[in-house]
C-alpha cells in the first residue's frame, strides 16, 4: 500500500469518516498506520489497554515508550499535548505498542518484575530527568522516601522537587514513581490517585 497524500491529510480524512462498519475502519486505520510507520512518517503511535487501574493510554516514538496516561488525565488531552510537544504525526497503531501491552499484562498478573522496554524520556529535563533515571533502581517490592531519592540524585535538599518529578512522570508504572513514599511511610500523592498507588504497592508486596 502506498500513500499518495501527506500523513496529515490522511489522518484528517480518517478522522472525518463515519464508521458504519467499525471492523473495516479499524483495519483501514491499522493499514494506514503500518504504511506511515514503514515510511517513517509516524512519529508517535498510541493505543489504549485495560488494566486493574482502568484504561491506560500508551504512546511511543521510534526511540521508545514516551507516555503512559491514566484515564483521569483525559486521554484526548494527553494526545493533544503529545502532538503539540513532539509531533502532529500521531496515529493509533497497536503494532508499535504490542511489546509494552504484553509486558504490562505480565506485570499486572504478577509474572514480571522488570520492564524491558526502550524509553524515550524527552518529555523530562534537568533534575526531573535525573529522578526518573533513578526510579527503576528502586527494587520491585521496595520503596524509598522522597528524601532518599533526593539524596540518591545528589540533591539532598530537593525533596519537594522529587515530589514534583514524580507527579509529572510521563511513564508511570513503567518508571515506578509509585515506589516513592513519605518518610513516615504514608503513601503521598500519585498521578493516578492514591488507590492506584496502593494497588501497585500491594501487587508488588504480594
Amino acid at each position: 500500500m502506498t500513500l499518495d497524500h501527506s500523513d496529515a491529510e490522511i489522518a484528517a480524512l480518517l478522522n472525518s469518516l463515519d464508521p458504519e462498519d467499525p471492523a473495516v475502519m479499524s483495519r483501514l486505520h491499522d493499514r494506514l498506520a503500518t504504511a506511515a510507520a514503514g515510511q517513517h512518517t509516524l512519529d508517535v503511535a498510541y493505543r489504549t489497554v485495560d488494566s486493574p487501574l482502568g484504561p491506560l493510554l500508551l504512546a511511543a516514538t521510534e526511540r521508545g515508550m514516551v507516555r503512559v496516561a491514566f484515564a483521569a488525565e483525559d486521554h484526548d488531552a494527553v494526545l493533544q499535548r503529545l502532538a503539540d510537544k513532539l509531533s502532529p504525526r500521531i496515529l493509533r497503531s497497536a503494532a508499535r505498542l504490542d511489546p509494552a501491552a504484553r509486558e504490562l499484562d505480565e506485570y499486572f498478573a504478577g509474572k514480571r518484575r522488570l520492564f524491558d522496554l526502550p524509553l524515550d524520556l524527552s518529555l523530562s529535563r534537568g533534575f526531573r530527568l535525573s529522578v526518573l533515571e533513578h526510579l527503576p533502581h528502586i527494587a520491585y517490592g521496595r520503596t524509598e522516601s522522597y528524601a532518599e531519592v533526593a539524596l540518591a540524585t545528589g540533591s539532598p535538599r530537593a525533596v519537594r522537587a522529587v515530589g514534583t518529578a514524580c507527579a509529572t512522570n510521563p511513564l508511570p508504572v513503567i518508571v515506578p514513581c509509585h515506589r516513592v513514599v513519605k518518610s513516615d511511610g504514608s503513601l503521598g500523592n500519585y498521578l493516578g490517585g492514591i488507590d492506584a498507588k496502593r494497588t501497585l504497592l500491594e501487587l508488588e508486596a504480594a
